[in-house]
């Protein structure tokens, strides 16, 4: 009813308003009534009591205003005449994932949401994924973005072809009333958005009394740190820590966030308190305001009503037009700009909250109507120059300011060109760069960063980005309009690069080392924002011949301006081999010179263009271009570039190196390096031959040195001038030889990829990734790689580790350039090792010849002039000359290295030529100049390289000149029209004709070689393995593990008769314990010992954790009760097996001593480390095994078996009178003394427990001491050494097993140690079953030493506890199977695990023979039958608990089915007719599968326990299912059909039945109230992955943070044990863990995993390991892309699959306790240790 008339007043108000004569004066005046009542009212205002409030007295009213009546009716009418948007829309969070269609894509910035991506065709195409930092929209819908299939399926507007502006369908009344309240509330929020006076309201708004309630609000300026203004507000406001990060969060997320109510003097003392707590700590002070109660009201409704414009908007095309028209109209009233111009220009001063509205306003409505979005442009482009001044000073990141707009507007191709043509926007962007970067200029008018503020460069970089955006779609039409505004923005664009031109000279150092390091990083951060600008301005360029001409003209004149690095001298004639050369003297050593000539290298790439386009024939005047002006820059750089690798520049530091090494590596090559080497070729094309040689001798200043006018012999000076020569001679090759660059050779961007991967493989074979991280991007971020790399390379799939590699193909060999320019120094050492290496495998000589290649373009063929020149022959005569006089300081291999290049560069030129046209028509004369200069003194060409053939200096460089001198004879002949000699022929043929038979026949003789080798070896290795069996023939003879690692065994008939009849574990039958003799080497001291109990200890090294590996309640922990009182845990195992103790080794031994020496060695150098406390804990006694460093923190005594013969005639003897009634009566009466006489009060035993007894085993009850009259023998006996040990390991297991502090005297210590002997034993049985191994013979040679030493470790408990607590314990757990025994609260057999409850039995029950005065133990007969009962009636308990919680199957009639409906009705009468009819086929099947795994660890247990040989079946798995439960039952002294145990303990089991089924535990389970643990247990295996990563990523996007109501999910994290996904490393999700603050992860590990996690973290893509919250790693995640490689942080971004192998190797090293000691590894080869993992 109050509902109802809330909504009658709401429409008869907007009624009123509607008839009022000012429309909006009334409905402000409503807002400023009702807003101040609602918002900010109290100092705890309820944010939820605030928005209920708002919508029924603000909104509500609103909305019925627009609509004219109520608004549900009126939107209903609405929705019948509108359509939906073709645009999708979705704004992006903060590390939300989007795509790419690497096919289809306009451009790198069109993205997909999820959802579209999902739902479009593009999910097939080569896409790419990346985490989004905000701010952008999903280009669903926009048909500019894409190529084609712009719609997914759910915005496809059917027969549309084309977006179009939807028409206004409003009707006229409703169009009037939205303009009307649309206006009105725009400007409400524009008002108030940008109201800076905090006291005091706009006149419209004041209130007649002023009321003194203000707030001290807190802002967001990103300068004090979390945890600083967390201490700030704890300081200030006297909060605690909870409230603090409250606030802190809010602000971080919002922006501002009020801390305290109050009157005006009371917030002003607040502020202070803020200021000055951290005026000393933070870089910028903190921004507190102080805002009257009103003031902040109202902008509080204004941000409100950002989100419902949205609501309206989004319900109609109209509305959403009609809101674009009012924010972009202009006030015809005032000067004042737009609405949306004024929240623009206001941006830079708003909060984050408030910007987030406005941003979120833009994308809704202007950025999704194509018309609006063209007029929303212009408006941008007006203040764009404000803006990005506004963005400079601002605090925020560029995703959170107004110009991060930008790459929505200037990405349109049809809006950046209106904006180029009408705006001159590429000239204003780069105008706003100089404006910004004018105060680093010099007094040259060159940029000099000396002292510049890195965060303002930063900044400022993004302004390179708009410009890269604008420009980012070439026109395929030009207009005059678009010629003149480019060229307009082209000369402005070279007025910035002139400012560049020759900046950040250097100048070589001589004498004394620089003393400060000069500033570069900067300067090559500007190149790399330059890089693709340069490229795209080039790529306009040559769209169009017109603009091509005159940019270059514009180019060329503009560089001719530059005045940097002027000669210093008057130009000279040079003279050599009678050419003169007049030139202005240059010396890079001595002069300045510049890296950094971007106009020159783009007037290169310019003029490449037009060679290519054919438009360098309209060229106006060519011949007034002197291009040896024009290289003259270039050449200085790559000299200066060659000094650097002469280390001549040594003395300028290591910033001088890394300037070289940018200028030729991938990133900035293209643009610097490569553009260089162009300019080269351009001049060699231009200038004489013999004179561009000169030009390059002067500048590497070997001119004299070739001239023969240098005669020093100074070490330095011959070394220098070696290296320039070797350098200068790779440039020559360089220069005649690449020619892999569009313009300069026909060649595609395909040919010169695959030549770039050819020459990448021949170094090694490499990743993807390694080859795309080689391979130059262009502006869409793509290397071209996939279209090429299949011709090329095949594809090696990778294994489990590693990654997939390419290998190149064999015929793609012929194209392997030893010089190629692209090279480092050390790729080309590694490549020419790797050629002459596979060259020499196959039997081929090791020459590396040049390969053949491209002509040039016509514009550029007179380059190989220079190969056949005067001074060419000279140089090349002048280098072979000194090794040929065997000058030893004068030359170096590596100069004859190229030197034999060059010429064979030119005999292959010269025969192509040869045998493409006659000899009269070739002017390459190279052969003959070869030949002919010089050979009067018997020192031409061809004489010094037949001389230097036979020199023994050149030996490895024979090979290549020999083929150089079969090359001079194929020339030769080709010139006179005649074939080769006959040893020619011979000779240039058989590397070709007989290569393959060759290598057949060497082939043949390695295989035969290596047969015979291997026979020799097995022969020897026959001998000595049947000599050393002679000699330890007792040894083997005492091995029972020696057939399970593969070692010789007596085959006698004998011997294996003998085992099989023994291969019984326990009971009257079993087999003897060979005695075994041990001779194991200490690691540490290398000394050999026989392992005895007498002898001093020897140690294996191990690590105790906890674990939940095989829990079947993940997330819950038991409740430990560290006294061991008490039937709870530790005692009883729960049968969910919540939380265990698990003890691993990794096999190493060593002497106590040695081990303690190390254990002290290694604390005391670990304090003195940095980081090293944190790879191993001290405080828990951890320590890296010596050997592997395998994490460890305990030792295992090792303790050999005792020698047992057992007597089978006395065994046989006793059967008759050693019953399991009666056994049960002995052991009940030897409890029942031993409690007498001690006198123990706490038990609280049925008084009825002697007629139970009486009852179960008849007449004549046996004394205190029958038991012993079974036989006795006297206790083993243990040398101090190993007793001391057993402490040591006990301590250990119980301190890590309960997280308790260290008390050798703890009840709970041998409980513990049982408890680590079952858990262990399960958790090998789980992994050996998981991966279908054998039982026995499967574990490794340290597992199975580890395990043997673990179980004999647990069974000398014993020998150092109180036998008291001992047979306290055994009294506690035999009660669960004697309920006569038990205490009140003693479990039930279904609330206990019953491996755990055997382990205990068996090994605590030696503590019954003990006497007062004598310490005895069961003989081997008594041990044998106490075995043998206590596993009889665990193992029919354990069917009691399979058979209760078995319910389904069908019914068949056998021997076991008899006997299993027989303990089915048995049971069925116990319970009361609760136990349910079943089929008896399915219970026998049930019962069978149940008990296997029980009955398998019991197996390893007692073979562990006893060293009896087990069945040889249980070491294979090709025997069937039914054949190894036999060879179980038999080896556990077990019938095959375990029903018949209760057949044949009938009297004693009946009322023990009877007991076990009248549990309450029981009653519940089978009433259902109950859910009992099914068997076989669940085997835990790590949570299923989707096999495509996408999936994934898009379940994450729904994720939301539990405690936090913002829509923040940075870092989703996903448990692999469990399947949680948490908020990982944020401060919303910390919480108190052991009083400390630890992360979400952390918390969960401490439940999950018991302290140790493993997680995927989704939007990184990689596997954090974490263990005990203070340490972790990470780990390759088992997601591979198509190139078999994983992706971490999604950088390269290619789809994903999850591979099989490597989360199977994943779940290993969970399922295997591995975690801790990979986390160990990896800290230990990286310092990874000072990240806090605590806080993920």
């Amino acid at each position: 009813m109050a509902e109802r008339e809330e909504a009658l007043n709401a429409l008869k108000l907007s009624e009123e308003w509607r008839e009022a004569v000012d429309t909006r004066v009334e409905l402000l005046c409503y807002l400023k009534d009702q807003v101040p009542q609602i918002f900010c009212l109290k100092e705890e205002s309820k944010h939820q009591e605030e928005q209920e409030l708002m919508q029924r007295r603000l909104l509500y009213p609103l909305e019925c205003f627009l609509f004219g009546e109520d608004p549900e009716e009126g939107l209903e009418k609405l929705k019948q005449g509108s359509t939906s948007s073709q645009l999708c829309g979705r704004v992006f969070e903060d590390g939300e994932t989007v795509y790419s269609c690497r096919d289809c894509a306009i451009d790198p910035t069109c993205v997909l949401c999820m959802n579209c991506f999902e739902d479009s065709v593009h999910k097939s195409h080569r896409y790419k994924m990346h985490a989004s930092s905000g701010g952008g929209f999903c280009d669903c819908g926009d048909v500019e973005a894409w190529k084609i299939s712009p719609y997914c399926s759910k915005h496809d507007p059917g027969a549309a072809a084309a977006m179009v502006t939807d028409e206004c369908v409003l009707e006229p009344e409703l169009y009037e009333r939205a303009q009307t309240l649309f206006q009105i509330l725009l400007e409400y929020i524009a008002d108030f958005l940008v109201w800076e006076e905090f006291f005091e309201l706009p006149f419209q708004f004041q209130q007649r009394t002023k009321d003194n309630s203000y707030f001290c609000v807190l802002y967001n300026n990103d300068h004090p740190t979390y945890e600083h203004m967390l201490q700030t507000l704890q300081r200030s406001l006297r909060c605690d820590h909870d409230e603090a990060e409250a606030l802190v969060t809010a602000i971080d997320l919002e922006g501002r966030r009020a801390v305290q109510r109050g009157t005006l003097r009371y917030c002003q003392q607040v502020k202070y308190l803020l200021m000055s707590s951290c005026e000393h700590n933070a870089p910028r002070p903190l921004r507190v305001e102080i805002l009257h109660s009103v003031v902040m009201a109202h902008q509080t409704f204004a941000l409100c009503l950002g989100p419902w414009f949205q609501k309206i908007i989004g319900y109609s095309v109209g509305f959403r037009q009609v809101f674009c028209q009012v924010a972009l109209e202009p006030d015809a009233d005032s000067e004042m700009p737009c609405l949306i111009s004024r929240l623009m220009l206001h941006d830079a001063r708003m909060h984050k909250g408030a910007r987030k509205v406005v941003y979120e306003l833009i994308f809704c409505s202007m950025l999704m109507d194509t018309e609006f979005k063209r007029l929303f442009a212009i408006e941008f482009a007006k203040h764009y120059t404000q803006l990005q001044m506004d963005y400079l000073n601002d605090n925020n990141d560029r995703n959170m300011s107004i110009t991060g707009l930008s790459v929505q507007i200037f990405t349109v191709p049809t809006i950046a060109r209106q904006l180029i043509e009408e705006g001159s926007m590429i000239k204003g962007v780069v105008d706003i760069i100089m404006v910004l970067l004018r105060k680093q200029l010099d007094d040259n008018n060159r940029f000099l960063f000396l002292g510049y503020d890195p965060e303002t460069f930063f900044r400022i970089q993004a302004i390179f980005t708009d410009l890269r955006y604008i420009l980012i779609c070439k026109p395929t039409l030009w207009t005059d309009e678009l010629r003149v505004e480019f060229l307009e923005g082209f000369r402005s664009f070279l007025g910035f690069l002139k400012c560049m031109q020759g900046m950040e000279e250097v100048k070589r150092q001589v004498g004394q080392h620089i003393a400060v390091e000069p500033e570069w990083e900067v300067v090559f951060r500007l190149q790399l924002q330059l890089h693709h600008i340069l490229a795209i301005f080039q790529d306009w360029c040559s769209s169009d011949e017109e603009i091509l001409l005159l940019a270059f003209k514009e180019c060329h004149s503009v560089l001719m301006q530059c005045n940097n690095q002027p000669f210093q001298k008057e130009a000279a004639d040079y003279y050599m081999c009678k050419h003169i050369l007049h030139i202005r003297p240059y010396k890079v050593s001595q002069e300045p010179v510049s890296i950094h000539l971007p106009i020159s290298r783009l007037l290169a790439g310019l003029y490449v263009l037009l060679c290519r386009t054919g438009a360098v024939e309209h060229l106006e005047n060519p011949e007034s271009y002197d291009f040896t002006e024009l290289a003259e820059l270039s050449l200085r750089c790559v000299v200066l570039a060659a000094q650097v690798s002469a280390e001549m520049w040594r003395r300028n530091g290591l910033s001088l190196v890394d300037q070289v090494y940018h200028y030729q590596d991938v990133k900035c090559r293209e643009e610097m390096y490569d553009k260089d080497i162009a300019m080269l070729q351009i001049a060699a094309s231009k200038m004489d031959p013999n004179h561009f040689l000169m030009l390059i001798l002067l500048r590497f200043e070997l001119f004299d040195y070739f001239n023969g006018n240098c005669s020093s012999k100074a070490q330095d000076e011959l070394t220098h001038w070696n290296h320039l020569t070797e350098e200068m001679l790779y440039l020559l090759i360089v220069i005649v030889g690449e020619r892999y660059v569009p313009g300069i050779s026909r060649v595609t961007k395909e040919d010169i990829t695959m030549r770039e991967l050819i020459h990448l493989l021949c170094i090694e074979p490499m990743a993807h990734s390694s080859l795309a991280k080689a391979l130059p991007e262009n502006e869409s971020h793509e290397t071209g790689i996939e279209r090429v790399i299949t011709k090329v390379a095949t594809f090696k799939k990778p294994g489990v580790s590693g990654h997939g590699l390419y290998e190149l193909k064999k015929e793609c060999l012929a194209e392997f350039n030893p010089f190629f320019y692209h090279y480092s120094r050390s790729q080309h050492s590694k490549a020419e090792e790797s050629q002459r290496k596979r060259r020499t495998q196959e039997g081929s000589d090791t020459a590396l010849r040049p390969p053949i290649p491209p002509a040039f373009c016509p514009a550029f063929a007179s380059i190989v002039r220079v190969l056949c020149c005067d001074i060419i022959i000279h140089i090349l005569r002048n280098v072979l000359q000194r090794a040929a006089e065997d000058q030893l300081t004068h030359w170096t291999e590596a100069m004859i290295q190229r030197a034999l290049h060059l010429i064979g560069q030119a005999l292959l030129e010269e025969k192509t030529q040869l045998e493409a046209s006659t000899v009269e028509e070739v002017t390459f004369d190279f052969s003959l100049k070869a030949r002919l200069i010089g050979s009067e003194h018997g020192n031409s060409l061809y004489h010094l390289l037949s001389k230097a053939k036979g020199l023994p200096s050149l030996h490895a460089q024979k090979d290549m000149i020999k083929w150089v001198l079969q090359m001079f004879e194929i020339v030769t002949c080709l010139r006179e029209n005649c074939s080769p000699t006959v040893s020619m022929s011979m000779d240039t043929a058989k590397p070709e004709e007989s290569a393959q038979d060759k290598e057949k026949a060497e082939r043949k003789r390695k295989a035969e070689a290596a047969k015979l080798h291997r026979q020799k070896i097995m022969a020897q290795m026959s001998a000595m393995q049947k000599n050393f069996i002679e000699s330890n023939k007792m040894l083997y003879d005492n091995m029972p593990e020696s057939g399970a690692q593969g070692e010789c065994v007596p085959s006698t008939e004998s011997s294996s008769t003998e085992r099989k009849d023994l291969a019984i574990a326990i009971g009257p039958h079993r087999g003897s314990t060979p005695a075994e003799r041990k001779v194991l080497t200490c690691i540490l001291c290398q000394e050999e010992q026989v392992v005895s109990a007498q002898a001093p200890a020897m140690v294996l090294t191990a690590c105790v954790q906890r674990s939940t590996v095989l829990t079947q309640c993940r997330g819950k922990m038991p409740t430990d009760k560290a006294d061991g009182t008490g039937g709870t845990y530790p005692l009883f195992m729960p049968p969910d097996i919540t939380v265990g103790t698990h003890t691993g080794s990794c096999g190493h031994v060593m002497h106590a001593t040695c081990w303690q020496k190390y254990f002290e060695a290694v604390q005391n150098t670990t304090r003195q480390q940095l980081h090293a406390e944190q790879t191993i804990d001290l405080e828990t006694g951890e320590y890296l095994c010596p050997l592997c460093k395998s994490l460890c923190n305990t030792v295992v005594p090792l303790i050999p078996f005792e020698p047992l013969t057992f007597n089978y005639e006395y065994a046989e003897i006793i059967a008759p009178h050693l019953t399991l009634p009666r056994w049960i009566q002995i052991v009940s009466a030897r409890i029942k003394g031993l409690k007498s006489f001690t006198q123990d009060k706490d038990r609280n035993i049925d008084g009825g427990s002697g007629t139970s007894s009486s009852g179960l085993c008849g007449e004549g009850q046996p004394d205190f001491r029958s038991i012993l009259t079974y036989g006795v023998q006297e206790r083993r006996k243990f040398s101090d050494s190993i007793t001391e040990m057993l402490v040591v390991c006990a301590t250990t297991v119980h301190k890590v097993g309960l997280k308790t502090a260290p008390n050798e005297l703890c009840p709970s210590v041998p409980i513990m140690a049982w408890n680590t002997c079952a858990f262990t034993i399960q958790v090998i049985e789980n992994i050996l079953q998981e991966e279908d191994k054998p039982l026995f013979g499967s574990l490794q040679n340290r597992q199975l030493a580890g395990l043997k030493a673990v179980v004999q470790f647990s069974a000398s408990q014993r020998i150092k506890r109180s036998q008291a607590v001992i047979q306290k314990h055994f009294t506690d757990m035999l009660g669960v199977l004697l309920p006569s025994l038990g205490r009140k609260n003693t479990p039930s057999l279904l609330e206990v695990d019953l491996f755990h409850l055997l382990v205990g039995l068996v090994l605590s029950v030696p503590s019954l023979y003990q006497e007062e005065t004598v310490d005895l133990e069961p003989s081997a007969v008594s041990s044998a039958y106490n075995h043998l009962y206590i596993l009889h009636l665990v193992t029919m308990a354990h069917i009691m608990q399979v058979l209760l919680s078995c319910t389904v199957g069908d019914n068949e009639e056998t021997e076991e089915m008899r006997a299993a409906a027989e303990l089915c009705a048995t049971v069925s009468q116990h319970t009361g007719r609760l136990f349910p009819d079943v089929s008896t086929s399915s219970v026998v099947q049930r019962v069978k599968t149940g008990i296997k795994p029980f009955l398998h660890s019991a197996a390893l247990f007692f073979n562990c326990l006893t060293g009896v040989h087990p069945p040889e079946e249980l070491f294979i798995t090709s025997v069937n299912s039914q054949g190894q439960l036999e060879a179980l039952c038999s080896y556990l002294a077990l019938p095959c059909n375990v029903f018949l145990l209760f057949q044949e303990h009938r009297a004693a089991v009946g009322p023990l039945l009877q007991k076990w089924c009248g549990s309450p535990a029981v009653t519940k389970v089978l009433k259902g109230n109950m859910q009992p643990v099914r068997y076989p247990r669940r085997r835990n295996r790590l949570i299923d992955l989707p096999e495509d990563y996408s999936v994934l990523l898009n379940q994450v996007c729904q994720f939301q943070c539990p405690k936090l109501v913002f829509n923040d999910r940075k870092y989703p994290t996903l448990c692999l044990f469990c399947g949680t996904i948490l908020c990982s490393q944020c401060h919303c999700c910390v919480s108190q863990l052991d009083e400390d603050p630890v992360g979400a992860c952390t918390t969960h590990t401490a439940t999950c995993g018991a302290g140790v996690g493993m997680f995927l973290r989704i939007r990184q893509c990689e596997v954090i390991l974490l263990a005990n919250g203070t340490r972790g790693s990470t780990y390759p995640a088992p997601y591979l892309d198509d190139y078999g490689e994983t992706d971490a942080f999604l950088k390269r971004g290619n789809p994903l699959h999850l591979c099989p192998e490597r989360y199977r190797k994943l779940n290993q090293l969970w399922q295997q306790h591995c975690i801790l000691e990979e986390i160990a590894r990896k800290l230990e080869v990286s310092f990874m240790s000072i990240f806090e993992w605590h806080t993920l």
